[in-house]
């Protein structure tokens, strides 16, 4: 996971040595040479046999043992703890998993709650260090406005005149516009004793919206599913939209080609947007609908 905000990239990371790579072949073949070598009357083992059948159940049995030992050893990372195990490791923090939107027992079915995800509170984890500081830093600022509410979304913080900080905020709802109650709740965070520096002003605002829409058309080369490549490239292209729903993030019009280049497809026209979109440090990108559609086939 990689934040805009955090000072260690953790999908930059080397795997943990402790996480072993698990092979059942190389586990099986180990444990076969071991019982040669206690016993010359396995020498001759042949798949039929029942020495050998066993020593395939306990291979598997060792394998999912050792999964087991990689498994703990990445609940206790915060890398790569997700779940119960990333709130276990949010507590030594101080830090609890955000509530986005309250259950609701009213409803047929029932409603259930829905929390921030893993990614999002695993980098309110992480920017919770810098909440510890009193010196009023880029990242205390976006640590404490994340935790006002759990509609934040995503914030960005800037300081455009000396001793004035200015804090942009996403919403999770519609377009990502803050609605008044959130802009308040993250006001009040920033603006308390033991966050806000004697010396600074905090002037908080929604982030501004950009809209923008794709609009695309493929070619495709002959025998290729045409329902089921424009499913998988328009699936892609509402994932792009969604990632880059953060603000001050850019529409490029190469990030679009790349999503909707997928198997099967020789190329690409895109209608819209006509050029890159750049935005500024406070504003965020919507995508307001995606149109992609079969232009023809390739020879």
């Amino acid at each position: 996971m990689a934040s805009a905000y955090t000072k260690v990239d953790l999908s930059q990371l080397a795997p943990p040595n402790v996480v072993e790579a698990l092979d059942f072949e190389s586990i099986f073949a180990s444990m076969l040479a071991d019982l040669r070598a206690r016993d010359s009357a396995f020498t001759a083992l042949v798949e039929s046999d029942p020495a050998y059948k066993i020593l395939e159940v306990a291979a598997y049995r060792e394998l999912l043992i050792r999964q087991r030992v990689n498994d703990a050893a990445k609940a206790v990372m915060v890398a790569y703890a997700t779940g119960a195990d990333l709130d276990q490791i949010g507590a030594n923090y101080d830090v609890a998993r955000l509530l986005v939107t309250p259950a609701d027992d009213t409803t047929i079915p029932p409603t259930a709650a829905v929390y921030e995800t893993d990614d999002e509170f695993r980098t309110r984890i992480i920017l919770s260090l810098e909440g510890y500081t009193s010196a009023g830093s880029r990242g205390s600022y976006i640590f404490h406005a994340l935790s006002a509410s759990g509609d934040c979304k995503d914030v960005a913080v800037e300081s455009l005149t000396p001793g004035t900080v200015n804090v942009a905020v996403l919403s999770r709802t519609g377009t990502g516009a803050a609605p008044a109650a959130t802009i308040a709740a993250v006001v009040e965070a920033l603006n308390a004793e033991v966050v806000r520096p004697l010396c600074d002003t905090v002037s908080v605002a929604s982030a501004s919206i950009v809209n923008y829409s794709i609009q695309a058309s493929l070619t495709v080369f002959p025998g290729t599913g045409q329902a089921e490549v424009l499913a998988a490239a328009t699936a892609a292209a509402q994932a792009y939209a969604a990632e880059q729903h953060r603000i001050g993030r850019d529409i490029t019009r190469s990030g679009i080609f790349a999503a909707l280049h997928q198997p099967g497809v020789q190329n690409v026209a895109i209608t819209s947007p006509a050029a890159d979109i750049v935005n500024a440090w406070n504003q965020a990108p919507n995508c307001t609908g995606i149109t992609v559609t079969i232009g023809g086939t390739g020879a």
